[in-house]
């Protein structure tokens, strides 16, 4: 199976769900976004690793994991999104020390958070983005910035969910078929609600697998 490179977009916050943040990942060589939706820690932790910038006071967890490696002479050379069941998506961390390649599996987003610390490419199966990705048409204004920094992202949160969206979405969209779902996706990626989208995706996935 072909691998295709993926690169982070930003991160959004969810003001629907507390705490719920929805890490967009972008194929580097198309139009099609990957959602995933992480814990805050994991959302903070992502952010400082972007924001060259920052630097916290103590090591995070994942800055002492790199601190760790790094002493062992064990460097990331690169992280795989490798499997995607029931909504949740699988990672593993190749590693490798005195030219010995390991491979460990992660939590995407701990990936995520390493591969950022080692600067290492960030990668999933085409079969997987062809299940999971979505399109997304964007037409910014004149004089603006995709690559605008992480604070301007986290700034200006989306709005996830319609305004009629309850907590119990999952079962809402149990009861919807499979047209009403595609509909549903298409207005959700056409209004940016990532996490909306990613959550009917899932529902779609499940369906059709």
């Amino acid at each position: 199976m072909s691998l295709v490179k993926l690169t982070i977009k930003g991160i959004s916050y969810s003001q629907t769900q507390n705490g719920a943040y929805a890490l967009i990942l972008n194929e580097v060589d198309g139009e099609r976004k990957l959602p995933i939706v992480i814990g805050a820690f994991e959302a903070q932790s992502i952010a400082i690793a972007l924001e060259k910038e920052i630097k916290p006071p103590r090591p995070l967890t994942h800055d002492l994991f790199k601190n760790f490696a790094e002493r062992f002479d064990i460097v990331v050379k690169q992280v795989i999104i490798h499997k995607l069941v029931d909504g949740v998506f699988y990672s593993s961390i190749i590693c490798e020390r005195d030219k010995i390649e390991e491979i460990i599996d992660a939590r995407t987003s701990d990936a995520i958070a390493l591969a950022l610390r080692f600067s290492a490419p960030i990668f999933t199966y085409k079969n997987i983005l062809d299940k999971a990705g979505i399109f997304l048409k964007t037409n910014p204004q004149e004089g603006e910035n995709e690559n605008q920094d992480l604070d301007d992202i986290l700034s200006a949160p989306e709005t996830f969910g319609m305004e009629d969206d309850t907590n119990d979405t999952s079962n809402a969209y149990a009861k919807l078929s499979l047209s009403e779902l595609h509909e549903q996706l298409e207005s959700a990626v056409q209004n940016e609600d990532y996490e909306k989208a990613a959550k009917i995706r899932d529902e779609i996935s499940k369906r059709e697998s």
